[in-house]
């Protein structure tokens, strides 16, 4: 391990931009979330226009990311623009929040990748944990080697997961369909549509999460200012197109009826297109979804550590850096946490709290956005939002909406994120105690 140092590597470019971006979103939750859809929402069009709602809202905050991450290249991503425009407290509270729910993440993935291969491979049944655990202490290790090594994984995994989608949807194509799936059907959600409708966009916004991925790299990027605009919207493009497409896939298959309520709309859709091997392959294509997904989130948490540490909100020893580039000591203490976690197992509840804590980061994020051209208009600004301040303000007030939603939806969770939020303080005093010290 070298000496600590505060410097990361700029070996980063577009195409691993694109990647993380891709790689870091596009998930099982696609896989899962359209049987769910097409039950509350019985209709084609209104489906569609769910998938295609959550890919022009990240077009739409991707602009105002890219302003951001530009014009402060650091790592951790959104922590620095809150604690910029709000000042430290709010950077504090956002930055941990960031790293909570980004932590937690390799651990889900690596549990779902070891029920996955146990479905793939039946004799495996009993050692999940295991596998679990395996794929983990792997993916460790590797990215220990440097961040060259991440960024080639990554670019790799991300184009076979496009590969394994395309075919799905080109299969889907080529099968005979029942043409009525395109006919909007006669009911719609017993609670009324409009409820239907936006419990479906909080689906599809758990499906696109993620989205903002490359901005936790701008500082090892080569060229920030002209790479993150370019992969975020070039990535927020792609994946919205897998989306909405692949529904329209999915549905030139089955009828929307057929589809609803469905747990793994994919796999009846495979098991038509490809016949009783289709499960399997739905299988494999999750499998590739998954890893491509955790070697992003390997990557993620130990740069916010990394720019949480280097301001005094963690211990000095965060900003450690090996000679590959690889925030070491953060990258260390963020796979302890994930293997205690596959350890412990029960991670339904964390999971659930990850997705409010991501809206909060959000809205302080956009929030942020808005602060700071009013405080600080002289900063330089290589990129600038498209739209300002209508595309801000209104991927804002739909965040705000989310979390309004959410809350209504999961009060417990609503407990928590504020009991979460009124111990960050007595935490923050405590840490800038120590750096006064």
């Amino acid at each position: 391990m070298s000496q600590p140092q505060n410097e990361l590597k700029k070996v980063l470019g577009a195409g691993f931009g694109i990647a993380v971006m891709v790689g870091g979103t596009i998930g099982v939750g696609i896989l899962r979330t359209p049987g769910t859809i097409a039950g509350m929402l019985d209709n084609y069009w209104l489906i569609l226009a769910c998938w295609a709602f959550g890919g022009v809202y990240v077009l739409l905050g991707a602009g105002s990311f890219a302003e951001m991450a530009v014009m402060l290249p650091r790592a951790g991503g959104p922590y620095n623009y809150v604690k910029r425009a709000f000042g430290e407290y709010a950077g504090f509270l956002s930055g941990w929040f960031d790293y909570i729910l980004n932590a937690i993440a390799p651990a889900y993935f690596c549990i779902v990748i070891g029920e996955y291969l146990a479905l793939l491979f039946p004799a495996l049944t009993g050692n999940e944990t295991i596998m679990a655990l395996s794929f983990l202490v792997i993916f460790f290790l590797y990215h220990l080697s440097g961040v060259k090594s991440g960024s080639i994984a990554q670019q790799v995994t991300s184009v076979l997961k496009v590969l394994f989608f395309a075919v799905l949807i080109v299969s889907c194509f080529v099968v005979k369909a029942d043409r009525e799936a395109f006919q909007q059907t006669a009911t719609l959600f017993e609670g009324g549509i409009l409820i239907g409708f936006l419990k479906s966009i909080q689906l599809v916004m758990g499906a696109y999460n993620g989205w903002w991925s490359n901005s936790f790299f701008a500082e090892e990027d080569e060229n920030p200012a002209k790479n993150i605009p370019k992969s975020l919207f070039t990535g927020g493009l792609l994946v919205m197109a897998i989306y909405v497409i692949l529904n329209v896939a999915f549905m030139y298959v089955l009828p929307v009826g057929e589809m609803a309520n469905a747990p793994l709309v994919a796999s009846d859709v495979s098991r038509v297109v490809f016949g009783e091997s289709g499960a399997a392959f739905v299988t494999v294509i999750s499998i590739v979804s998954l890893v491509s997904i955790l070697n992003a989130y390997m990557m993620i948490p130990p740069r916010i550590l990394f720019g949480l540490s280097r301001d005094g909100f963690f211990i000095p020893q965060g900003t450690a850096i090996n000679k590959g580039g690889t925030p070491v000591v953060a990258l260390v203490l963020s796979g302890v946490l994930s293997f205690v976690l596959i350890i412990v197992g029960s991670f339904q509840q964390l999971f659930s709290l990850a997705s409010f804590m991501s809206v909060v980061v959000m809205a302080l994020s956009f929030a942020a956005h808005i602060r700071l051209r009013k405080t600080e208009p002289n900063l330089p600004r290589p990129y600038k939002a498209w739209g300002y301040p209508w595309t801000t303000i209104v991927v804002l007030i739909i965040t705000v909406g989310l979390f309004i939603g959410f809350a209504i939806g999961d009060p417990y969770n609503l407990i928590l994120v504020i009991a979460l939020g009124v111990l960050s303080y007595p935490a923050f005093m405590a840490m800038v105690k120590n750096k006064k010290s």
